[in-house]
């Protein structure tokens, strides 16, 4: 397996999160310093739900602003590639031998591997399959139910 520290994002995604982490540092981090005060005023902190529940989501929203953080730290911009092989932010159109159902996914980075949107990560079994291949080439990779053929029909 590849062990690379960067984290690969399309430019899209990157602005994503980078819009996400301005809105937690600002507005929601306000909002938690307002339910605090709240909750303080209300007395007796050892027992008081408020207090706790805001002092969890407090916890929570700065442990996600540190990922956020540390994802945008380690970005690398995924180019939409132009060329004959399958890399990062290829566009590959495959189908499995044998049958005349086609899939396009595009290649990603793991952090934006969502299978609903068909955007498989690099790293996966099918993505560091195709990774290399060519329009026209057959690959296999392992799946629990054994190995898979396919073909690359598209690749943009």
């Amino acid at each position: 397996m590849i062990q690379d520290d960067n984290t690969y994002l399309s430019q899209e995604k990157f602005d994503e999160l980078t819009k996400e982490l301005e809105h937690l540092k600002t507005v929601r981090r306000r909002e938690i310093a307002e339910q605090l005060e709240y909750a303080r005023s209300l007395g007796d902190l050892s027992e008081n739900a408020e207090y706790e529940e805001a002092r969890n989501l407090q916890a929570a929203t700065e442990d996600r602003i540190r990922q956020i953080e540390e994802q945008l730290a380690r970005a690398r911009i995924i180019e939409h590639h132009k060329g004959n092989a399958v890399s990062l932010g290829s566009f590959v159109t495959i189908q499995k031998v044998g049958e005349k159902g086609e899939l396009t996914y595009e290649v990603v980075g793991s952090a934006e591997a969502n299978m609903q949107e068909h955007k498989i990560s690099h790293l996966s079994p099918l993505g560091s399959a195709l990774m290399g291949k060519k329009k026209g080439e057959a690959f296999a990779f392992q799946t629990p139910k054994g190995a898979q053929k396919y073909k690359i029909v598209g690749l943009k």
